[in-house]
């Protein structure tokens, strides 16, 4: 059914935020009735043994979340050598959370232009990022710092060790080559 993959859609991309039903309705353009029972259809089709996604209701937002049958496998993910380098969009979110901690993934978002909160959600399991606190602002997101494993990752003894950047070089691609030229100098390459 179309409106299935349209809802599939639509709560891939808005990841951990989620959506209200509300704020369905309206993009769906169908009423509660509608979208409940698109939700609850989707829903029975995540049950299915061969699937790793499930549809949740959490903070007032429907979400997709993985399966809590599968953690050791997700686990083993963040822990295995081979998948702890970081893409240039992890290095570009952790450069704007650094110099700007703490911040929410909404600020975030708009400072990089693109949903970030997949990526803020990899590198907290990844132990580079940690939950600081609410933010004021409305729905009151999580704020986000850096950990000690990041200054461990980058070769840094404290934040103030973190290159200067003026008003001017104040990008995202500025700041990913900062953590991109750190990185590269600490290894050799």
């Amino acid at each position: 059914m179309k409106q299935l993959g349209i809802l599939e859609g639509i709560l891939f991309v808005m990841g951990d935020e989620g959506i209200d039903l509300k704020s369905l309705c309206e993009i769906m353009n169908i009423n509660q009735t509608e979208a409940k029972e698109l939700l609850t259809a989707l829903k029975k089709n995540y049950e299915a043994d061969d699937r790793g996604l499930r549809i949740s209701y959490l903070g007032d937002a429907f979400k997709l979340t993985t399966k809590q049958e599968h953690k050791e496998y997700y686990e083993k993910l963040v822990v295995t050598p081979g998948t702890n380098k970081l893409s240039q969009a992890a290095l570009e979110t952790l450069a704007i959370i650094a110099y700007n901690q703490p911040i929410s993934n909404p600020e975030v978002s708009e400072i990089r232009g693109v949903a970030s909160g997949q990526l803020i959600r990899k590198l907290v399991a990844k132990g580079l990022l940690k939950e600081a606190g609410k933010s004021d602002m409305p729905g009151r997101p999580n704020l986000y710092r850096t950990t000690s494993e990041f200054l461990d990752y980058f070769g840094l003894a404290t934040l103030e060790d973190l290159p200067e950047v003026s008003k001017e070089e104040n990008t995202g691609e500025s700041e990913t080559e900062l953590f991109t030229s750190i990185y590269k100098d600490e290894t050799g390459e």
